[in-house]
């Protein structure tokens, strides 16, 4: 469990970074953080859901493949939580992207508002969320 701060010219945003790996969250939470944003992290899907139904981040960055409770398993239960069901979450996963293809797929829940596979992309990452966030 992490809680960071943006700094004064940050634009103070919240993001939660849900991942297993630790060199993910530090490099995560460094770019998101060197770009204004606050951070809080979370190491698995059950400690994720519990962080955003307190802290309500503005967006949600979510692994996929993660021991004790999946990112699938959070996904919906995020979505199915009316506390948390607005926020946008963007599945950053090393899985391929046949998962992106599957998890788009299903009915019962909305499709994540991004999708990247690991290594990510610094730009584009961040690009996509001003997108997201100006919404």
């Amino acid at each position: 469990m992490n809680d960071k701060t943006a700094g004064p010219a940050g634009t103070g945003r919240k993001i939660l970074i849900v991942d297993d790996e630790p060199d993910v969250v530090t490099y995560l939470t460094t770019l998101l953080e060197d770009n204004g944003y606050a951070t809080i992290t979370a190491a698995d899907g059950r400690e994720g859901f519990a962080r955003a139904k307190t802290e309500r981040p503005d967006l949600i960055t979510l692994d996929i493949s993660m021991p004790e409770e999946s990112g699938v398993k959070a996904f919906r239960q995020l979505q199915g939580e009316p506390a948390t069901k607005g926020i946008p979450i963007i599945i950053v996963t090393g899985i391929s992207a046949d998962f992106e293809r599957f998890i788009r797929s299903r009915k019962q829940v909305e499709p994540p508002a991004a999708y990247f596979e690991k290594p990510i992309d610094p730009e584009k990452f961040l690009e996509t969320i001003r997108k997201i966030l100006v919404k």
